[in-house]
């Protein structure tokens, strides 16, 4: 609602802002004017003007008669005329600044029409007003449900409740007008509250929500600018901009009104140079203007059966040229009134800690390193094992491995124990693994005819595996 010294006191009533208009928190000073005659006093025998400036919700201000004579000042919340009930709302201007205010609105301030200010909103009109904001948003919610089910081109953006709770206002925008009988029965069924809908302009709507714009600041629409301009594609044109719809544009989808912020200058800078349209007459050809330099003062000019080459002139030069078709002599060429452009060197700046860098700070890619304890296919090492040829072991204490010449088994083992179950013994698998060391029992288990004994070193012959008796 307000800021900190705008909040109400222990006792319930509003103490105000103490800050005499310097407030710059956000909510106090959106399109507020800065009230420069807060610490002059009134002569003697003046009155204080009877009219203050009162915000609403969004920005949204009024102008309101204090014919209670209460003392006000800037941050104060106050209960003022509505129909039917009454509203509630923020005071943000007091005193003679009022009255240029009513004058720039076109307001009169001695109209009796003027609404009037009841009194200093107590706590239980605050209370009540509190209650009524938290509504908004989930009524919002279901609003535009409602308007999607009767299948209406309207875009609901906003709902304000009345300072009492006893009407809710619904801004919308729309491309056409829109009958929207229909929908206003399903809100008063659905609210059960007293409806107001209010067309506003694409431009209002997005001073009505706020946001950040391209340039990284608060929307202007938002914060400072009252006075909403027509701005035309012509302008973008004037100042030499790209026709980029989706540059030119703001949030609200029209043309963004900061281009008619400098189009004055370049207004008055175009004043001096010569019509774009402006044919040139020469020996070697017409010549037409392809491009302008404002700042600079140059226009590019190019032949009409070469369009591949342009020429340089300053406007001085072309104007000069014009004179003299104008007095029907064409001049030699364009080359005798070009410029020639010098290609100005780059400029290389180093920082004098050498971190000119902009990746510095990144982590280097890692490269892929080949896996050594991939596990290889089976079908490719049986292959391989297949067609390698069998290598003689010259120790003497070891005994060479029978080869598996057939492509279609499995490189195991068979266990000729009876008595045991027949475990397929993996030579295939990496050596970061363990071994099958087969039954700890009896070390001579699913080993080879002709294997050495690794546990007493002895050399067990060769002889048949016939069960035991």
């Amino acid at each position: 609602m307000a800021c900190t010294s705008c909040s109400t006191a222990d006792g319930g009533a509003p103490k105000g802002c103490k800050n005499n208009g310097t407030c710059g928190t956000d909510s106090c000073n959106k399109l507020t004017v800065f009230d420069w005659l807060s610490n002059m006093s009134l002569s003697n025998g003046e009155t204080p003007f009877d009219c203050v400036e009162i915000r609403f919700k969004n920005g949204r201000k009024e102008f309101y008669r204090n014919t209670e004579k209460l003392t006000l000042s800037m941050g104060d919340i106050v209960a003022t005329e509505a129909s039917p009930g009454h509203d509630v709302g923020i005071v943000t201007l007091t005193g003679e600044l009022v009255k240029i205010q009513m004058k720039k609105k076109g307001v009169n301030h001695n109209s009796k029409d003027i609404p009037k200010v009841y009194r200093k909103a107590s706590q239980r009109d605050i209370d009540i007003w509190s209650v009524a904001r938290d509504k908004e948003e989930p009524m919002k919610v279901k609003a535009r449900e409602l308007a999607i089910a009767h299948k209406l081109e309207m875009k609901i953006s906003d709902v304000e409740f009345q300072g009492d709770g006893s009407k809710a206002t619904f801004y919308y925008t729309a491309e056409e007008r829109i009958d929207f009988r229909l929908l206003i029965k399903d809100f008063a069924k659905e609210f059960s509250t007293r409806v107001e809908m209010k067309q506003v302009g694409f431009r209002q709507e997005a001073a009505r929500l706020g946001g950040i714009g391209s340039c990284g600041r608060e929307l202007c629409c938002s914060t400072w600018l009252t006075d909403f301009r027509s701005v035309n594609t012509s302008a973008a044109r004037y100042q030499q901009l790209s026709l980029n719809p989706q540059k030119l544009a703001g949030q609200c989808g029209k043309l963004k009104c900061c281009l008619n912020y400098e189009l004055d200058t370049y207004m008055d800078a175009l004043k001096d140079f010569p019509d774009f349209d402006t044919k040139l007459v020469t020996e070697k050809g017409d010549a037409i203007c392809q491009k302008q330099d404002i700042f600079k003062g140059l226009m590019w000019f190019a032949y009409t059966n070469n369009f591949a080459n342009w020429h340089v002139l300053k406007t001085e030069q072309v104007r000069e040229i014009i004179a003299e078709n104008k007095l029907k002599n064409k001049v030699s060429s364009l080359e005798d009134f070009a410029l020639e452009l010098v290609a100005t060197p780059e400029k290389d700046f180093n920082n004098a800690m050498g971190q000119e860098s902009l990746t510095r700070f990144d982590q280097p890619k890692r490269k892929n390193k080949p896996n050594k304890n991939r596990k290889p296919g089976g079908e490719n090492v049986i292959v391989a094992n297949a067609n390698k040829p069998a290598t003689t072991n010259n120790n003497p204490n070891a005994v060479n491995k029978p080869a598996n010449n057939n492509p279609n088994a499995s490189n195991k083992l068979a266990n000729n124990d009876p008595n045991g179950s027949n475990k397929p013994a993996n030579n295939n698998r990496p050596n970061n693994r363990k071994k099958n060391k087969g039954n700890r029992n009896n070390p001579n288990q699913n080993r080879p005819q002709g294997e050495r004994n690794t546990t007493d070193n002895k050399i067990i012959p060769n002889q048949k595996n016939e069960p035991k008796a």
